[in-house]
């Protein structure tokens, strides 16, 4: 019975996981238009992540092509990627980059949004 309620804390009145929430929080932190044009992002944990969905929300980043992850002395993640450019843009090297689909498409795949 104890189960059964600490599963229902788990999740919001939205219905979100931790896992879910934390995706969330990523996905806003990497597609910030600062982290898009520096072709990085540092993220961080607050103190309602758990250890399983942090855990879990690593190894999917850690499992991404073309994703670089600096674990910093501080307990934040910095995160680097190539920059992307659109499909049929003109763009050239100086206009604004573009982060790699596939490090936005991981963290969105379960993302409720």
């Amino acid at each position: 019975m104890a189960k059964q309620k600490r599963g229902a804390a788990d999740q919001d009145r939205a219905g979100m996981t931790g896992v879910d929430r934390l995706r969330l929080r990523m996905s806003a932190m990497i597609n910030s238009p600062k982290a898009q044009s520096l072709c990085q992002a540092t993220i961080w944990r607050v103190d309602g992540d758990s250890n399983q969905a942090w855990n879990q929300v690593m190894g999917e980043l850690g499992e991404t092509d073309g994703l670089a992850m600096t674990r910093n002395e501080d307990g934040t993640v910095t995160l680097k990627w190539e920059a992307a450019i659109e499909e049929g843009s003109n763009a050239s090297s100086g206009d604004e980059a573009y982060v790699d689909e596939m490090v936005v498409q991981r963290i969105e795949e379960q993302a409720p949004f």
